[in-house]
């Protein structure tokens, strides 16, 4: 009865419906490998979907969770995206805030499913809130005058502390110092050099794919095997092109399919939805990448 009054039997309901589509949706996907005979552009648009309904089961999901938590009427007071000079004055106003002697808690918290004990005793019942903003900054004062979780572009270790001041390096958020900035997808390439955050240096070319089989000429597994091998060697110019790269630090962004290819090399990687020719495309995803969320609990 409960569970109808607040909408949980049909969340439930939706998610199965969900889960069980996206497992056919896996059986299909297991039996075009299996068969290579189905045309490419159809197993992409399987794969779209099933990533889909993956998001909304997780999305549902987490609604489910809170109406059934004791904390479910917890939300975040305000959610914002903070960039440049405004990110600036947010950041300054937290590095301002001062409290007596082990009253303040600066924590990198990077499993929401593993907080240190310093979170919990510091945010009280607000530490469900932490825990769905991770991976996050989270700070908080002893009155709990102060409550605020902020997305980490570069990340440090996690590490919880109590101070009279909260620890925060700029360097985390903001763009310092020589690095070098690469996005890369199957099909496009583009690197930056960078000082700060002006770009000192650029390089950029993408790569013509086959996107579908047409009916006759060469067979459809041979289609594949061709398209794999034009991805592999634009992914080898890729890493050739970073090769040259003339600073110690790097980032690289871009489609989830690829970036295991560069995480040995790269400091950070992070996916990103920057499209379109090499240069505006590597704008759009430094602005991306250095776009800090802020959640106030």
């Amino acid at each position: 009865m409960l569970d109808d009054l607040l909408g949980r039997t049909e969340l439930k309901e939706r998610i199965e419906e969900l889960e069980e589509a996206n497992h056919r949706l896996e059986q299909q996907l297991d039996a075009e490998q299996e068969r290579r005979a189905d045309a490419v552009t159809d197993r992409q648009r399987a794969q779209e979907r099933a990533n889909q309904l993956e998001d909304k089961v997780t999305e549902l999901q987490d609604r489910v969770d809170r109406l059934e938590s004791t904390d479910s009427d917890l939300r975040f007071r305000t959610e914002t995206k903070l960039r440049g000079e405004q990110l600036s004055q947010i950041l300054a106003r937290i590095e301002s805030v001062e409290t007596d002697a082990e009253g303040l808690l600066t924590a990198y918290v990077a499993d929401g499913h593993d907080l240190p004990e310093a979170v919990r005793e510091g945010f009280d019942d607000r530490t469900p809130l932490v825990s769905r903003a991770a991976p996050c900054l989270a700070v908080t004062d002893d009155a709990g005058l102060l409550g605020a979780c902020l997305s980490v572009p570069m990340p440090p270790e996690p590490f919880a502390e109590w101070d009279e001041r909260a620890r925060i390096d700029r360097s985390w958020f903001q763009p310092r110092g020589s690095f070098t900035f690469a996005l890369v997808r199957s099909n496009l390439f583009a690197m930056g050099v960078y000082e700060g955050a002006e770009r000192t240096a650029f390089h950029g070319f993408d790569s013509d794919l086959k996107s579908q089989h047409s009916k006759g000429g060469f067979s459809q597994g041979r289609f594949e095997r061709l398209r794999d091998e034009q991805i592999d060697d634009h992914l080898d110019r890729c890493k050739a092109a970073l090769a040259e790269r003339t600073t110690d630090r790097l980032v690289v962004v871009g489609e989830r399919t690829v970036l295991d290819e560069f995480a040995d090399d790269a400091d950070v990687t992070a996916t990103v939805s920057a499209t379109g020719d090499p240069e505006p495309a590597l704008e759009d995803a430094v602005a991306e990448f250095w776009t800090v969320r802020l959640r106030t609990v």
